[in-house]
């Protein structure tokens, strides 16, 4: 199989998610409706539907439930990496900043997206 179409997502915002998205990591937008937006991350596409969370005392994502707990894409240069990290620092968001996995021997950068989603960008 060729890869994964699309990763499908919850969010509290789509303003939030939408600017977020767009302005950190730099993916595009190709749908942009009032029940559902989709970025373009290289050939995967992410989307977006608003979440409506049962536990209104934590209304963010968590990694501890079944289910997801992070994302991974690639990056295809270290420039690339840098760069995306650039971004998530002057931007204010939380990340490892360029880390080695030690067990891959890659290189990647962790962050949070605003609703507590853990994604990670690695080196191919």
């Amino acid at each position: 199989m060729p890869g994964i179409h699309p990763i499908g997502l919850r969010c509290k915002n789509f303003d939030v998610t939408k600017k977020f998205y767009r302005d950190i990591p730099g993916f595009a937008l190709i749908v942009d409706s009032p029940g559902l937006i989709v970025f373009a991350a290289g050939p995967v596409f992410i989307a977006f539907k608003i979440a409506v969370p049962k536990d209104t005392d934590h209304p963010v994502f968590t990694p501890f439930e079944i289910g997801l707990d992070h994302i991974a894409l690639t990056c295809e240069t270290e420039e690339e990496l840098h760069r995306v990290t650039r971004g998530l620092v002057d931007a204010g968001v939380e990340n490892t900043g360029v880390k080695r996995d030690e067990g891959l021997q890659k290189l990647y950068v962790a962050f949070k997206d605003p609703d507590r989603i853990q994604w990670e960008f690695y080196m191919r």
